[in-house]
């Protein structure tokens, strides 16, 4: 397998980045959601919020690689050619996966600077962004958990058009971002 994009089928690098982000979204998901099994304050419930702050902030690391990668290699081209409505509407999905990448792991750690906790990542402490100001971690944090809630639906739109083009348009959207034998 080529390790760049070619014009019919994105290379390795694509592939394992966009399939290793969606596991690492599920586990920023999945800790956000599983700390509610625990009481407030329980090492668990701390556990699992930081390796949500410490897997949002990997996103944001993953996502500048590849971006790297998109700017660099060509897009594979769809095969057949889907309505330009449809063309648009998937750049306007991935504009908005590619915000949520970059604008809630920001986001995060916003809050936590102007909460005036520490920012962890995998051993160390990331600077603050901007000062203690429990009002403004109280307002970015309400921010945080609505778009939150729309990734889900961004994800899952994601995922449903995909198969969509996969079983219904039968084109080879879904395969450019399968790993070829």
């Amino acid at each position: 397998m080529l390790w760049k994009n070619s014009n019919t089928h994105y290379g390795s690098v694509s592939i394992i980045l966009h399939w290793l982000m969606a596991l690492v979204f599920i586990g920023v998901y999945a800790c956000i959601e599983l700390r509610e099994l625990y009481p407030k304050g329980s090492d668990p419930r701390e556990a699992l919020k930081v390796w949500h702050f410490m897997l949002g902030l990997s996103i944001l690391l993953l996502v500048a690689v590849r971006l790297y990668f998109k700017v660099t290699s060509p897009t594979p081209l769809i095969s057949p050619q889907p309505k330009q409505w449809q063309m648009i509407s998937a750049k306007l999905g991935h504009l908005a996966l590619y915000a949520l990448m970059i604008g809630m792991p920001v986001l995060g750690w916003f809050i936590l600077s102007a909460a005036g906790k520490p920012i962890p990542f995998f051993g160390l402490e990331l600077p603050a962004l901007v000062a203690k100001n429990k009002e403004l971690a109280s307002s970015l944090k309400e921010l945080h958990e609505t778009i939150g809630v729309l990734g889900y639906y961004l994800i899952g739109i994601h995922a449903i058009a995909a198969l969509f083009h996969h079983y219904i348009l039968k084109d080879n959207t879904l395969t450019r971002m399968l790993p070829r034998h």
